[in-house]
This record gives C-alpha cells, structure tokens and sequence, in this order.
C-alpha cells in the first residue's frame, strides 16, 4: 500500500468501528487510564473529536499530559486501530450542538448542559490490522493450524496521519 492509501484506509476504519478506548495519564502523570468513547472523525479538519464531561476530570489529566492513544476495536470484523496523538479541551456549544445525538443522553439531558466539552484530538500516527473478517480468518487459522504454517491474517501498517 501506498502512504496516501494506508492513510485513507486508517481513516476507514476510524470510521466504520466509532467507539474506542481513550488512553490518557492520569493526574500523577504514572498510571494509564482508558474509557471508552464515542469518536466523531473529521479528516478534513485532521481531528477526532468526542463529548465529554467537564466533571470526568479528563481535563485535569490533559492538562497535565496531551498525549492521549485511541484505541480502535472492531472485533467483528478483526479490524484494530491505534492512534496516537495530542488532546485538548474545548468550550465549543456550536460543536456540542454537531456532535449530539440521541445516545448522548444517556449521559445528559440536553446538549445546553454547561458540563459537555469538546475533547479534540490530533492524530499524530495510526497502526491498523485489517483482516479479510471473521469468517475468511478463522478458515484461514483452521488451515494454518492443520498444516502447520503461519496464516495471513491481513495487513498491519503504521502511517503517520
């Protein structure tokens, strides 16, 4: 694949799978946290964008370490992604008003409450594993298994987003 292709498909997959775990340092800066997140990508704006709550103090850790990881599942299919990149938090109601659904009312009332922030995140390097799916993988490991040889489970990539 070509860097302009491996980036596309990153993207891809960033959107197809939607949810991840957000990976951040917590406020000593030691440990590792993660918490699942729903992500709104926008490529053009080169940013992953997600609610928060002002009260969840994901602030206090960003503001102490930018560094964030997403962590990208689509177990379904056998397709991952990891991104690394560097986070913010925004006061931005028109953003909130974009970004709200129906699901975001499992965690508030509306999308005028004053707690919602904007968490961005600037891609700085994706790592995809994109395999064939579920079915064409596990006949491929059965095969593997039987013949004693390594399967091709797909493509694994790093590319810098």
């Amino acid at each position: 694949m070509t860097r302009k292709r491996d980036q596309d498909r990153a993207w891809e997959l960033i959107e197809e799978i939607g949810l991840c775990m957000l990976v951040s340092h917590d406020e000593g800066g030691e440990v590792l946290r993660a918490r699942p997140m729903s992500a709104h990508p926008r490529r053009d704006e080169d940013a992953i964008y997600f609610l928060t709550d002002l009260r969840s103090h994901k602030d206090d850790e960003i503001e102490i370490n930018e560094t964030v990881c997403l962590c990208f599942s689509g177990s379904g299919s056998h397709t991952y992604v990891s991104v690394s990149g560097t986070a913010n938090l925004l006061d931005d109601r028109l953003r909130v008003a974009e970004l709200w659904s129906p699901a975001a009312r499992a965690f508030w009332e509306s999308k005028d409450d004053p707690n919602i922030r904007i968490l961005k995140v600037r891609p700085a390097l994706a790592e995809f594993w994109d395999s064939p799916g579920k079915i064409v993988t596990t006949v491929k490991m059965a095969a593997a298994a039987v013949t004693g040889s390594r399967p091709d489970l797909g493509s694994n990539r790093k590319v810098l987003l």
